[in-house]
């Protein structure tokens, strides 16, 4: 049976939650450049001083950095320092063909605490509650991954 196809449901699970996390991690950019663009600041390439349609008047503390902006940055940074091992501890969890069940909560139990780390980061929530949200997410990771490597040295 080839496991990497729709009709298979666990990798339909993780296909939707891989999706999902993508989307949100393309987000993120698209949010900086927002808050760039609405605070008119936290610009970081002095090309980005000169006089374009978009940046009427350029000044130089448009360089400086931005708290508004600086938290979509670190909220897009800790995506790319997590998302990655979730795209691929989650294939390879695919590839051991786990219960459909437990794969499907696995799965979307990552997203659901991504999307509320989201939340409790852009509204600056305290580290303790952000951690609370991050840790299951690291535990799903660390288990799918185990997972893999556990049948991978059994078989």
């Amino acid at each position: 049976m080839n496991l990497l196809i729709l009709s298979n449901p666990v990798f339909a699970a993780y296909a939707v939650a891989a999706a999902l996390m993508i989307l949100k991690g393309v987000a993120m950019s698209w949010l900086t450049v927002v808050r760039m663009t609405s605070e008119k600041g936290g610009f970081r390439s002095p090309e980005d001083l000169r006089r374009t349609p978009l940046n009427r008047a350029p000044d130089p503390a448009q360089l400086a950095p931005n708290e508004r902006v600086e938290r979509i940055r670190r909220i897009q940074m800790n995506d790319l320092e997590n998302l990655p091992y979730f795209l691929v501890a989650g294939l390879l969890y695919v590839l051991i063909a786990p219960p459909a069940t437990l794969a499907a909560i696995l799965f979307a139990a990552y997203v659901v605490t991504r999307m509320l780390h989201f939340a409790a980061y852009l509204t600056a929530q305290t580290h303790d509650l952000r951690a609370a949200l991050w840790t299951p997410g690291s535990l799903i990771i660390v288990f799918m991954a185990g997972s893999v490597l556990w049948a991978a040295l059994v078989r």
